[in-house]
């Protein structure tokens, strides 16, 4: 397992001398596209980490959930999830340790675990990936975008439960 990556080089490294491409400058080329790209996306990287960072310290995530649960409860979703449904579109990692949180409070054949694997599995970091996606290109009008994709989250977030007490009772 081990040598899987250095025979992947040497497979890249062999095609490109026998097809003949000068295969050092063209790795230069790349590595110096990719790092305008992240010179071009950093800003925006760093001002999501900065928003998330200043809404947890802020405490305003708690005051959210807060808020969210009696009605996510209504509608049958598991308050436990709330706070992983609401960091879900802007941090994987974030999202994935309040995942195993629930899987330790609750089980992971509980109600709320089966429901928390679904959203993990079903939803998207969103603001993550459009601003790598539309940052790496120069889009900055992402309004309609953002309007489809949060649509998406919350479509996502309803029918975790739904199909989860469907499906799994």
């Amino acid at each position: 397992m081990s040598l899987i990556m250095p025979a992947f080089a040497a497979v890249i490294l062999i095609y490109g001398l026998i097809k003949r491409v000068p295969v050092f400058d063209t790795f230069l080329e790349g590595a110096r596209e990719g790092f305008l790209t992240l010179w071009q996306i950093a800003p925006t990287i760093l001002g999501l980490l900065f928003a998330v960072s200043l809404l947890r310290t802020g405490g305003a995530t708690e005051v959210l959930c807060r808020l969210l649960s009696p009605v996510a409860q209504a509608v049958g979703f598991p308050a436990e999830v709330v706070p992983m449904a609401m960091l879900r579109p802007v941090s994987g990692s974030g999202a994935t340790a309040l995942l195993l949180s629930v899987f330790r409070d609750c089980g992971p054949d509980s109600f709320a675990g089966r429901v928390a694997s679904v959203l993990a599995g079903s939803s998207e970091t969103t603001f993550f990936a459009v601003t790598m996606y539309f940052g790496s290109v120069g889009i900055r009008n992402v309004r309609h975008t953002l309007l489809a994709a949060i649509a998406a989250d919350l479509t996502a977030m309803v029918l975790s439960a739904v199909t989860t007490r469907l499906f799994l009772g």
